[in-house]
């Protein structure tokens, strides 16, 4: 097995027809405000909402931080013709022993239903399998999150797992589903092989 490839110096921009996904930094501040801040995305995420700028500077930092150390990646999702970030996506709790790494992303309703998040998960799905040698993927998301679901699906993923009230996050408790996707599979489904 080949050995885990997490370095990301320089950071590695990725393009696809329609985006640009490129590192996310505290110029972001104000749009990354909108997404943290907006309660439609927020209320699948099982993070608090960002109340000030300063919330959202320790969410940037924490992913800089991350990459830092090796141990996951974030992008920013923009438009090509235009460097506002509308979503983020990225990897984080690496499990390095296993080659296992778990997705999470983000993407602003204004830009929901587009595809978007599709087009952005294929190029990530690609980086992970193919540069940083992941052997898995997995997506740990509120099965009431229909599109979000739908994304996974819709790029190959296998639902493993449903959790009854396994999380406890703004004061209630919450059904967790587990989705995963090997490199073989999306090798395979992509034309890779």
């Amino acid at each position: 097995m080949k050995p885990l490839n997490l370095n990301f110096d320089p950071f590695p921009e990725l393009t696809t027809e329609r985006l640009r996904l490129r590192h996310l930094t505290r110029d972001d501040t104000a749009d990354y405000f909108k997404i943290r801040s907006n309660e439609t995305i927020m209320k699948h995420i099982g993070r608090p909402l960002a109340k000030t700028y300063d919330d959202v500077h320790l969410v940037i930092d924490r992913t800089i931080d991350t990459m830092k150390k090796q141990e996951g990646i974030c992008w920013a999702i923009c438009l090509k013709e235009d460097p506002r970030v509308i979503g983020t996506i990225g990897f984080y709790r690496s499990q390095m022993e296993h080659y296992r790494t778990e997705v999470g992303y983000e993407l602003h309703p204004d830009f929901w239903k587009k595809g978007i998040m599709s087009e952005a998960m294929r190029a990530v799905l690609d980086y992970a399998f193919n540069v940083m040698n992941f052997h898995s993927v997995m997506a740990n998301i509120d099965p009431k999150n229909t599109n979000s679901s739908n994304v996974l699906v819709r790029n190959n993923f296998i639902k493993e797992a449903h959790f009854v009230e396994s999380h406890f996050q703004n004061g209630r408790f919450t059904d967790t589903g587990i989705y995963s996707l090997l490199k073989s599979r999306h090798l395979a489904m992509t034309g890779q092989l």
